[in-house]
């Protein structure tokens, strides 16, 4: 193809416009909004369960549909034994987010309504997904390190049943709360990697837990989900504030990409990062860990005045999650305890508006040739 036929295009779809959405509002300049509301409302006024049914149905729930949707998340969160019993055949060195997919992927085999593409019956599987993912995360860390499992409990809410899942105690009400701001701030963000290809799968008209497992594949990445693993191990490689400017220098130095800094969309600001910093600063006074969250603020100083560059929600999830006592490589399995609300949404949405998924690429390989005699 000669230059002058050759068409236009955006390397990483940057930029490119690939669908309309009524699910959420990525604004560059500091917004995000979940169905018209902002993020910082619900991740302060509203439970995770109400943020899920929004993202699910369109509306946020009376309280009648309140009750009813946080009992039908109650009663789907057992998971089928011959899924557990697969989680115990994994090699306990497994990545956590590694057994979350498989169990997902088995877990369809199970669910009535799986090959049945319908709204209703998608809403139905996403309940079901958006409950029993917690208890398949905390579960399967529990199976690799051969703990007894938590018995289920209806009487608590998403982010107080991943707490006591994990650990096996009743969780305190500042722990869970700490939980339902981090899922709210995770729940969605529009076309991001992991959601695309959930989207690109639906469109096949594959079901529902085939892009999901999509997606968890995706979130794995360094440049995506586990960009949050990495962004701790930054923070304990600085060790301090004052070490941050050097350090930060060398890096840019090498052309290195720093965890936790930057982002695709946002060109002023992450607008998750403010409710983030302050969970962070709050947990940072109760356990004494102010020296944390320092590095993270000087890290954001420091990268804004030498690259413009702003911090990204993954820099202070990393140190709240350290302080909640959630080992690394659980990191990105809580992302997806929190974006499965945001998938399942757009799945309902792709399969309900359905077009395939089919983009073109400009080749720049060799001219027609002939095949050897």
């Amino acid at each position: 193809m000669s230059e002058t036929q050759r068409p236009s295009f955006s390397p990483g779809l940057k930029d490119v416009f690939a669908d309309e959405s009524r699910i959420c509002e990525v604004d560059p300049n500091a917004g995000l909004h979940y169905r018209g509301y902002d993020v910082h409302d619900l991740a302060v006024k509203a439970p995770f369960e109400n943020v899920a049914f929004l993202l699910l149905n369109g509306e946020l729930p009376t309280a009648e549909q309140s009750r009813q949707f946080h009992a039908a998340l109650a009663l789907a969160q057992t998971v089928p034994d011959p899924v557990l019993a697969m989680l115990r055949l994994l090699p306990r060195e497994a990545h956590p987010i590694d057994a979350l997919r498989t169990a997902v992927s088995m877990l369809a085999s199970f669910d009535p309504d799986l090959q049945d593409n319908s709204h209703d019956a998608n809403l139905r599987k996403a309940t079901r997904l958006v409950s029993r993912i917690t208890t398949l995360t905390t579960a399967s860390w529990r199976i690799a390190h051969g703990q007894p499992l938590s018995p289920p409990r209806n009487d608590l809410n998403l982010s107080a049943r991943f707490v006591y899942g994990l650990t096996g105690r009743e969780p305190q009400k500042w722990e869970a709360d700490a939980f339902n701001t981090i899922f709210i701030l995770y729940a969605e963000h529009e076309f991001n990697a992991s959601t695309f290809a959930a989207r690109v799968t639906a469109s096949t008209l594959a079901d529902m837990y085939a892009a999901i497992t999509s997606a968890l594949g995706v979130l794995k990445g360094p440049l995506h989900g586990g960009a949050n693993e990495d962004a701790m191990k930054v923070i304990e490689e600085i060790g301090s504030s004052e070490r941050v400017d050097a350090w930060c220098a060398d890096r840019l130095a090498r052309h290195e990409k720093i965890a936790g800094i930057g982002h695709r969309v946002y060109r002023s600001g992450d607008s998750r990062v403010p409710a983030m910093r302050q969970l962070a600063r709050d947990l940072a006074k109760r356990y004494g860990k102010e020296k944390m969250v320092a590095i993270c603020e000087e890290m954001e100083a420091v990268m804004q005045r030498r690259k413009n560059l702003c911090a990204n929600l993954d820099l202070y999830a990393a140190p709240v999650l350290a302080m909640l006592d959630i080992p690394v490589p659980l990191n990105t399995p809580v992302f997806a305890c929190a974006r499965i609300a945001g998938w399942c949404a757009h799945v309902i949405e792709q399969h309900d508006h359905n077009r395939l998924i089919r983009p073109r690429c400009v080749y720049i390989g060799p001219a027609p040739r002939p095949y050897p005699a």
